[in-house]
């Protein structure tokens, strides 16, 4: 499955549907990035019953702003809506693969009951 290329009028529409969805935040100019790529490509070819999507920070700066993206690549995954995953810094493939299998497992109705807790 491609990648989705994300921007200011799909960002929500993409990461709030239902299932996995897997963001990949990056730039054109950064070496760790172009390293990640053909790793997130790989696993967005392996894994196409998820979403992967890319933001370039670079033509979306706003979105990026209100994302707090302070270091890139940062990778981000959400599962039914709810952002589950955040990290900076790319990531190999043995831990691409191991965050996947984790986001598979979680169990969405314990997620939901922290986040209401944290909102209360």
């Amino acid at each position: 499955m491609a990648t989705v290329e994300l921007n200011n009028s799909n960002f929500q529409s993409t990461v709030t549907q239902d299932g996995v969805v897997l963001v990949d935040c990056w730039a054109s100019w950064c070496g760790p990035c172009r390293m990640f790529a053909p790793i997130f490509e790989a696993a967005a070819e392996k894994h196409g019953d998820h979403v992967f999507a890319k933001l370039d920070t670079e033509n979306n700066p706003e979105l990026a702003t209100q994302l707090q993206i302070q270091s890139i690549p940062t990778v981000m995954a959400f599962r039914d809506g709810i952002m589950v995953f955040r990290q900076s810094g790319a990531l190999p493939e043995e831990a691409m693969e191991d965050l996947i299998g984790k986001i598979e497992a979680l169990d969405m109705d314990e997620v939901r009951r922290k986040v209401e807790a944290q909102k209360n």
